[in-house]
């Protein structure tokens, strides 16, 4: 998809996953023509001082709304006196911390060659319910109440310490999905907030910078005054709220130190910077994925990872047994419209608002959501796979990290919502260049489409457990392990530089040259005969090498410059058996 036709279908998605009325519709598209045509001021060039880790761009994301996965503790499903008389799929369904405990006991992760784990935010949202779409309650976790405790619908912080820990053992790190542009909606349960931390008003029209940042997203979401840098008092409903759960007096002196460390006026967004790195000091939380990144000052990113990053070493040099690795803080940003080769709003590493270029990667982000791939995804892989990697090896993303992902919870354009190549797209998503994020059941192949539910509740289907004893589901999930764990075992297949070896059956290379020298190669062939096959492996593994085929499991020695395999498969994943020096664990 390009030029117009892209920006025009990129218009018509929905915006993070609050709700249907986080739209930027198709106005925008007409809205495009005037913003285009004026002259966008761009920040200074690109000064983002180190490449990122290429473990990002290797890297196997796990995003999962909580209440849609697993619920492993029933007792917990209607909390807050929430009832069970919301819309079609737009009410709490059960899912918990618990249960995503249980899967990673279970090492349902571990098979999929799961890196980290990203779950919509777990904080306490409002309580009671919103009728802008249909009746709907906060499942999806995109409606703040209380950034300081986890919502009683999904547990306690008690289990979250412990999801932590157990990813943690399991060499999977933990996302936690965070918000600083706005609060929760307006409901008989939850008032608005001060009008010194809050605007209802005016609406944003997407047709410049101010009306993407100073401006509400929707009617029904109270956007932050993140541009303020006026000192305001707590909201009487936190602490009347903290006052009443016995908490009140520590939450202040916590407040205190941080503002007397740091020096911040006491603005709305640093006391949400504060409330949310308070998760990572506390329980070494990995990374953020950030919610609505361009409808918030670019400058606040950089204080988030600044105070992240300090808080991760804090934990680490704290509990130096626990700490899984040394890698630093990662951040990756939802930048709606921002993609690969120049997506919708995309300018390489800026995102043009129309009047203001900026380029989130020099603030404070590691990675960027690669919204684009959804529409990419339509093409053949070597379009995919080719383009990708320029643009990542020398090109106008050189250095940075893309998560790509084929579908997602507020992406109406998500590709192959019907499910009719799952296996393709499988292959596209986990072969290609940068990071791989599964969306919760696309390993399954979970419904997308649900004709009873409204807008973007259809994307939202509780995971079917059950499924997965059918064979057909069965063979799709042991297609997507076989994929993961190749990532996971060769950093080459997401960070290494692509080269295609032949067309028909399709063969390509990666290899991935770190700290000056090579470090990692992984030959890849599809559409294989079934049975007995060869591949000439001279250009990718040195004579006498033993190759191990991820898919089957079978190795070979290079022989001649020759790899002969017979497996009852099409698909050779090929890499030496030993794990990279440099790989994900």
């Amino acid at each position: 998809m390009t030029s117009l036709a892209a920006f025009i279908s990129a218009a018509a998605l929905t915006m993070s996953g609050c709700t249907d009325s986080d739209v930027e519709s198709v106005q925008s598209a007409s809205d495009a023509a005037p913003a285009a045509q004026n002259v966008a001021k761009a920040e200074p060039a690109s000064d983002k001082s180190a490449a990122t880790d290429p473990f990002w761009n290797n890297a196997t994301i796990y995003f999962m709304l909580p209440d849609r996965f697993h619920n492993g503790n029933p007792d917990n499903d209607l909390s807050y006196s929430r009832k069970g008389d919301a819309a079609h799929l737009r009410g709490f369904h059960g899912g918990d911390l618990r249960g995503v405990i249980q899967k990673l006991e279970e090492g349902y992760f571990t098979d999929l060659g799961v890196d980290a784990i990203w779950m919509s935010p777990i904080i306490e949202n409002v309580h009671g319910y919103d009728e802008g779409d249909k009746r709907t309650y906060a499942f999806h976790g995109y409606w703040p109440k209380d950034w300081t405790t986890v919502d009683a619908n999904f547990g306690t912080e008690e289990e979250l310490a412990e999801l932590i820990a157990k990813a943690r053992s399991k060499g999977v790190r933990i996302f936690m999905d965070v918000i600083i542009n706005h609060t929760g909606p307006v409901t008989s349960e939850d008032p608005l907030w001060p009008s010194d931390w809050v605007r209802t008003n005016p609406q944003c029209d997407w047709s410049s910078f101010a009306q993407n940042v100073t401006c509400a997203l929707t009617d029904n979401l109270p956007d932050i005054l993140t541009e303020s840098e006026e000192p305001v008092d707590l909201p009487p409903q936190l602490t009347e709220k903290w006052q009443r759960e016995g908490r009140l007096d520590q939450e202040v002196a916590e407040l205190d130190a941080f503002f007397d460390r740091t020096g911040y006026p006491r603005a709305p967004k640093y006391y949400i910077v504060k409330w949310l790195t308070d998760w990572v000091r506390e329980y070494g939380v990995a990374g953020f994925r950030v919610d609505t990144v361009k409808h918030v000052e670019p400058e606040i990113w950089n204080v988030l990872k600044k105070e992240a990053s300090l808080a991760l070493a804090e934990w680490k040099e704290t509990n130096p047994e626990n700490k899984l690795d040394d890698r630093e803080f990662f951040m990756v940003g939802e930048v709606f419209h921002f993609g690969v080769n120049n997506f919708a709003n995309s300018e390489g590493r800026y995102y043009n608002f129309g009047d203001r270029k900026v380029d989130f990667f020099n603030h404070g982000f590691d990675s960027l959501i690669n919204m684009g791939f959804a529409a990419h995804a339509s093409q053949d892989m070597e379009s995919i796979f080719s383009g990708y990697s320029s643009t990542l090896h020398g090109g106008e993303l050189d250095g940075v990290a893309v998560l790509n992902y084929l579908g997602s919870h507020d992406d109406h354009h998500s590709f192959d919502r019907e499910r009719k190549q799952v296996k393709s797209a499988a292959l596209k998503l986990m072969l290609a260049p940068g990071g791989a994020q599964i969306y919760y059941g696309d390993e399954i192949a979970r419904p997308m489409i649900d004709e009873q539910a409204y807008g973007d509740a259809s994307m939202r289907v509780p995971m079917d457990w059950n499924s997965i004893q059918q064979s057909e589901t069965s063979e799709i999930l042991s297609h997507w392990k076989k994929l993961g764990q190749f990532r996971q075992s060769h950093l080459a297949v997401g960070a290494g530089v692509h080269k295609k070896l032949n067309e028909a059956p399709y063969i390509f290379s990666r290899t991935l040259a770190h700290n000056g020298g090579e470090s990692d190669r992984v030959m890849v062939a599809i559409d294989m005969p079934a049975g007995a096959k060869s591949v000439k492996a001279a250009d990718v593994f040195a004579e006498g090498a033993v190759v191990k085929d991820y898919y089957s499991g079978s190795e070979a020695v290079v022989e001649n410059g020759e790899l002969k395999f017979d497996t009852a498969f099409d698909i050779l994943l090929l890499g030496e058996s030993q794990t990279s020096q440099v790989s994900a664990r």
